[in-house]
């Protein structure tokens, strides 16, 4: 099929659909596939079915290759901007590789260096509500596993891993100790409970309190 070239905007009041026309799409608007009739990208490798790619030379300002913004303005509703999800069904999968829900880098290559600060994945929870009420958190880590899955001993909630030769040497980087924040000082208690990590193929527990007593 020969390609379609334009060299002006295109619009459409109904959105643009991907295929052959003998399926529909999930998207209101546009998209490639349903859930129960998805498009096959077939068995050849190293495949990117939508890509990318820009450079940008400002010296100002914030620029971001793409943009989404979805408010909410009904009681009752739920969802996100962003949904990713990769679904394994064949054996044997990630052979010497790895699947993700999603992967997010930063780099700082060639002459490149940074005076402000670089992150890999930034969240932010804000907000200018004075009583935004539920349960709040700036990153949520779920598990969903149906019963009876018995999981490798090594499975975890998060994992730390230094891919090149160059290491990170902390785990976290906390503001300083204050009295009553999220890091202070406190004295010698009683163990009452524990967490347990994995480090090396081994079970370390991080020693935990419920007193309060002492605590800076």
């Amino acid at each position: 099929m020969a390609d379609t070239h334009f060299t002006g905007p295109v619009w459409s009041a109904n959105g643009f659909y991907i295929g052959d026309g003998s399926s529909s799409a999930a998207g209101t608007l546009g998209g490639v596939g349903t859930s129960a009739s998805p498009y096959s990208m077939g068995t050849t490798a190293d495949q990117k079915l939508f890509a990318n790619y820009a450079t940008v030379a400002a010296t100002t300002g914030d620029t971001r290759l793409t943009y989404d913004k979805l408010t909410f303005t009904g009681a009752g509703g739920s969802g996100e901007t962003l949904r990713a999800f990769s679904v394994v069904t064949g054996a044997g999968a990630a052979a010497g590789g790895t699947i993700n829900g999603a992967h997010i880098s930063a780099e700082i290559d060639s002459t490149g260096t940074i005076s402000g600060a670089a992150n890999a994945l930034r969240a932010t929870l804000g907000g200018t509500a004075t009583s935004p009420g539920g349960t709040l958190a700036a990153l949520q880590v779920d598990s969903n596993f149906a019963s009876g899955v018995t999981l490798p001993a090594a499975t975890s909630f998060i994992r730390v891993t230094d891919t090149n030769t160059t290491t990170i040497p902390n785990l976290l980087n906390l503001p300083a100790p204050a009295n009553g924040s999220i890091y202070a000082t406190h004295t010698t208690q009683v163990m009452t409970h524990s967490i347990r990590i994995i480090a090396g193929g081994t079970n370390y527990y991080i020693m935990c309190t419920t007193s309060t007593a002492n605590r800076g």
